[in-house]
């Protein structure tokens, strides 16, 4: 489903405004999935080969939440697939979830949101949880906006998708922001499943 399916033009215009605040995530740069994150699926490449293998395998399973993404995508004025790349990453679009949980018990759903900072709202694979997740990632975004107010936008938004697995404390430079991340590879490898996920129709 495209961005413009049952947005009027008005509606449409409205999106494409919002989603050019945070960049464009075609143009961000990336090295992909680093080796630990590529042993996930025993893939044999890594970098952004590996990513958009691992995307690929989620697919079928993000398929299932693609209207709810694309809709939530709409409402805040986020690349759809941005939100896809993120959930690919986060619980391979539920598959690693026990009862819409993950990471010992502190993660909660498709886009695991952390219980020690936010209060849950939804159910694990809802609208109201999408919509949750994105606007967390909204507010790392607008973060490293207003710390890095001279970064191009692309590279404000990719420190907002490093921001949101290890705060926004955590990028202090562009080059190293993924240092401290989870398998030291965050924002490049979400970025390449983003970017895989945009090709796919998202």
């Amino acid at each position: 489903m495209g961005v413009g399916v049952g947005v009027g033009i008005g509606g449409l215009i409205t999106f494409l405004t919002l989603a050019s605040c945070f960049g464009d995530i075609t143009k961000v740069d990336t090295s992909g999935a680093s080796e630990i994150t590529a042993r996930q699926d025993k893939l044999t490449v890594q970098g952004v080969d590996a990513s958009h293998k691992l995307a690929e395998h989620d697919l079928v399973r993000m398929n299932k939440y693609k209207k709810l993404i694309t809709r939530v995508g709409q409402k805040h004025g986020l690349d759809p697939a941005i939100i896809a790349g993120i959930i690919s990453r986060e619980s391979r679009a539920g598959a690693v979830l026990d009862h819409g949980w993950g990471d010992h018990g502190n993660g909660f759903g498709l886009m695991q949101v952390d219980k020690r900072y936010h209060k849950i709202v939804g159910t694990w694979d809802s609208e109201e949880h999408i919509s949750q997740g994105s606007e967390i990632l909204k507010e790392f975004i607008r973060r490293i906006q207003a710390k890095f107010p001279a970064w191009p936008k692309e590279h404000q938004l990719k420190g907002g998708i490093s921001a949101y697995n290890a705060g926004d404390k955590n990028v202090r430079t562009y080059e190293r922001m993924d240092v401290g991340t989870t398998g030291g590879d965050y924002s490049n490898d979400v970025v390449a499943r983003s970017q895989w996920f945009k090709r796919q129709g998202y």
